[in-house]
């Protein structure tokens, strides 16, 4: 009966994603292109980021073999300025601020399904700006999104949408408008709820091939790193923040999930990888993260090989990451630094809850494993 056991745990698990999981890039509704709004690309800015790209590639044939890889990374594990450029479509915290105050402020006119998950809402303000509204199947989903997109902030990593919670009042000014549709959701009564900005123009991403199984890894090597771009660099150092994000998170719903299917899928790392789109101007946008710190933590056991794999495939990081990752370890208190932001940030914080004490520990711990995993990169490539 022992033997059993990891199996039907395994077999549970993947009935329960069946389930619950939520496709990476839910259908708009009737007329919208996208399900996110953000300006589009111009044609002379497309044109500027060929020319970029056409250029360095001379520059490229014209230098030594190696050598423009090399550029890219500077004191052996961390990304050059000219590889760690912040993509322009990011998520300042200027941008955060004035978002969230609009969603805070603003009157909801309509609601309608969307968003993935059956019991979550997509609302449009009156402004005509959107966002994805999590109910979730319980507080922890809402729990886990709110606090992964805090956690990110504490990271300096910007690829995160904007996010802010709201008690859901029908008779407060804010909801009195979408009274029909929340009485049609069948929600509890007045739940605190996220809403997380909606951003438009994306495009699915697959894989680089670095982290594909059986690839290196994105480890410093001037043959690794020859051919590739500045732009293509660009986009690697912010796969190099995922990684980090979701170890940390132990956000199961993207990449492990990934890692997981190879058992029967081959090319899964070829199709387009869960919960993670790209705007137009090359940033990497984090989407859906429920999964992460709590509900992730509860059920690290199974995915724990996982995230650890994931971990080993990374040998690079962006320089203000591994600084915030190395301020953490050494306060010995990486929950109660995201639980000061987040009260400080979040009027809502203490009616949602926070992390567990055992979970609390569990980031610390995590956060201590991360930067050891850095510090033997260093060792092991550091000029």
């Amino acid at each position: 009966m022992r033997e059993l056991l990891p199996g039907l745990a395994l077999l549970c698990l993947l009935g329960w994603l069946s389930l619950t999981s939520e496709p990476g890039h839910p259908s708009p509704p009737a007329g919208a292109k996208t399900f996110r709004t953000l300006l589009a690309v111009s044609l002379r800015e497309r044109e500027r980021e060929e020319e970029e790209e056409t250029t360095g590639a001379t520059r490229r044939s014209r230098s030594p073999p190696g050598r423009a890889g090399v550029e890219l990374v500077e004191q052996g594990v961390f990304w050059s300025e000219r590889a760690d450029r912040s993509p322009p479509a990011g998520f300042s915290e200027r941008h955060v601020q004035r978002w969230q105050h609009r969603a805070r402020s603003s009157r909801l006119v309509s609601l309608e399904k969307g968003c993935g998950r059956l019991s979550n809402r997509l609302a449009t303000f009156s402004d005509g700006s959107r966002a994805c509204v999590r109910y979730g199947i319980n507080p922890d989903q809402v729990l886990g999104e709110t606090l992964s997109f805090y956690l990110s902030r504490l990271l300096g990593v910007r690829n995160a949408p904007a996010l802010a919670l709201s008690r859901v009042n029908t008779n407060a000014d804010q909801w009195a408008r979408v009274r029909r549709e929340v009485q049609a959701a069948q929600w509890a009564d007045r739940p605190v709820v996220s809403l997380s900005e909606w951003i438009g123009n994306l495009s699915d991403v697959v894989s680089p091939l670095p982290l594909r199984a059986g690839a290196r890894g994105l480890h410093p090597s001037a043959d690794g790193l020859a051919n590739v771009t500045e732009r293509q660099a660009r986009e690697l150092a912010q796969w190099s923040d995922l990684i980090v994000f979701d170890y940390l998170t132990a956000n199961f719903d993207r990449l492990a999930s990934n890692l997981l299917s190879l058992q029967w899928d081959s090319r899964v790392m070829e199709r387009s990888t869960n919960n993670l789109h790209r705007t137009p101007k090359g940033a990497l946008v984090f989407i859906d993260n429920e999964a992460g710190l709590v509900h992730g933590y509860r059920v690290l056991p199974m995915w724990e090989h996982y995230h650890e794999s994931l971990l080993k495939t990374l040998c690079i990081f962006r320089k203000e990451t591994a600084r915030r990752v190395a301020e953490l370890h050494r306060s010995r208190d990486a929950a109660g630094q995201l639980l000061a932001l987040y009260l400080a940030s979040e009027p809502l914080a203490p009616q949602l809850g926070f992390l567990s004490e055992e979970h609390a520990q569990l980031l610390q711990s995590r956060t201590d494993r991360l930067y050891q995993h850095i510090m033997q990169c260093k060792a092991k490539y550091g000029q």
